[in-house]
């Protein structure tokens, strides 16, 4: 697999689409990337970048039943797959590879 483009954002929903593991909907991203980082994107924003990644083979998604509550929408889910799981590891190999890589730089002085 080639190396895919991925911008800071798309990296972070990506993230918290596996984190959520299944359960990831449009609701929930927006709160676990709140929680974890302070960003609050518009459901829009968020929602591109859910649309880029599965453009890009990362993810997948399913829509389930549609209920009142939602005004008859359904509900779509999004759930990462193994080619989203590899660019995340490669990514996390790099970024590990280029912090060893600062003289001084290891994990007990990484706040420093």
């Amino acid at each position: 697999m080639k190396y895919t483009k991925m911008g800071e954002f798309e990296e972070l929903v990506l993230l918290v689409v596996g984190a959520l593991d299944g359960e990831a909907y449009g609701v929930s991203i927006r709160k676990m990337l709140k929680q974890h980082t302070g960003r609050n994107p518009s459901i829009g924003a968020l929602h591109s970048a859910l649309n880029r990644l599965e453009e890009k083979g990362l993810i997948d998604s399913d829509e389930y039943g549609a209920t009142a509550e939602r005004g008859g929408r359904r509900k779509r889910f999004f759930k990462i797959n193994p080619a989203g799981k590899n660019v995340l590891r490669r990514a996390f190999e790099l970024r590990s590879e280029l912090i060893y890589s600062i003289p001084g730089m290891n994990l007990t002085n990484l706040n420093s």
